[in-house]
């Protein structure tokens, strides 16, 4: 389907993935099977923009495989191959909508956007924020360039690296824990706030030629296993052991406070990192960075049995850096290698620039990026 109004100037497309925003009643609950047409005809569209649409898959988020995400990578820089697109739009469900957002951010490297939104409230309901986040999300893939890729959602812009959900059913889903928003959209202005700070971009990755979504059996690209385990009160290595036995190639810990665990978990993650494992440490602290201070199976003693430690990315966002690192690391056998290559996909929080001076219904970022 393509839809235009004014003229075009601006060619979107859309790719649809499901969730939420794609879901209607199914007699017990709702599940994503309303078409990306579907979705698209429920929002207007901003001025002087052309959208394509892609139906890629359409899953309810939680069922979210890497397969999937590689699926959408591919089809993202695919679909950038053609220099007559300004944007693209992915329609995604919001569970993992974190997870994907990343991923794809740690391997754009087109100065034009990638914007992925949503809604909280399903297909076709009179309340729905689906049509509104469209809109929203369609104004900016057609006005800000350099940026990476963006989550827009309830009228705020948002660095895909950071954010994550903290809302279960709340309009306004998204935030980065850690750092301010990156901007905003309405009444057909985006203003841009701050530039997001970024890793050099990494390649496409091997598997996301061959990713296939869904698919089991000899059809299913080959993997690798990153797993998160949670420290807690009486928490041991039983769990994360369990996680090494199934073959996780990495495992994030999500640990406590700001990163700290025990002695004995300590003595597990440094036998895994001896096997070969990539072990990152997170926390379940919604904001804030990790920090080596503790002993006594804190930080310190992590970092000292070869952990990495994830700044301010969450449990989530780390786990999708792991699994970057591994696929983009293709097996080199060089654990220096490797963990230097996590590092530089980890290292520091996003840094707020000064505010840009905005006007009209484009950022100053945007027309310097155009110019």
């Amino acid at each position: 389907m393509k839809r235009t109004n004014d003229g075009g100037a601006r060619r979107i497309v859309v790719i649809s993935t499901g969730g939420t925003i794609a879901s209607r009643w199914q007699g017990t609950g709702y599940a994503a099977d309303a078409s990306g047409d579907d979705v698209l005809a429920t929002a207007p569209l901003p001025e002087d923009v052309t959208v394509e649409v892609v139906d890629l898959f359409n899953v309810n988020s939680s069922r979210m495989t890497a397969a999937h995400q590689l699926a959408l990578l591919r089809t993202v820089q695919d679909t950038f191959a053609d220099p007559g697109v300004d944007g693209i739009v992915v329609t995604h469900g919001t569970d993992t909508l974190e997870e994907t957002a990343f991923l794809l951010d740690l391997h754009h490297a087109d100065a034009r956007p990638v914007v992925l939104t949503g809604a909280q409230r399903p297909f076709g309901t009179g309340d729905g924020d689906g049509p509104g986040n469209l809109y929203d999300a369609l104004q900016v893939a057609a006005t800000v360039r350099e940026l990476g890729v963006l989550v827009v959602f309830d009228g705020r812009v948002h660095a895909a690296r950071g954010t994550v959900k903290t809302q279960t059913l709340a309009a306004d889903a998204f935030s980065d824990p850690s750092a301010e928003r990156l901007g905003r959209v309405g009444f057909s202005r985006v203003d841009i706030e701050r530039q997001p700070e970024r890793p050099a971009p990494l390649p496409l990755p091997a598997a996301a030629r061959t990713a296939i979504p869904g698919a089991t059996g000899p059809d299913a690209t080959p993997l690798p296993r990153v797993d998160i385990v949670t420290h807690h009160s009486d928490g041991d290595p039983f769990l994360f052991n369990a996680a090494v036995a199934a073959g996780a190639r990495g495992i994030v810990l999500e640990a406590t406070g700001a990163g700290n665990a025990t002695p004995e978990i300590v003595a597990a993650v440094a036998d895994a990192v001896a096997e070969g494992v990539l072990v990152a440490v997170s926390t379940r602290v919604p904001a804030g960075p990790l920090a080596e201070i503790y002993t006594g199976g804190g930080a310190v003693d992590l970092v000292a049995a070869g952990a990495v430690l994830t700044g301010t990315l969450r449990s989530a966002q780390a786990r999708i850096a792991l699994l970057a690192t591994l696929l983009a690391d293709g097996g080199s056998g060089d654990p220096a290698r490797t963990t230097a290559l996590l590092r530089r996909l980890l290292e520091g929080p996003v840094r707020a620039e000064p505010a840009l001076a905005t006007g009209g219904s484009r950022s100053a970022t945007a027309v310097a990026g155009r110019a």
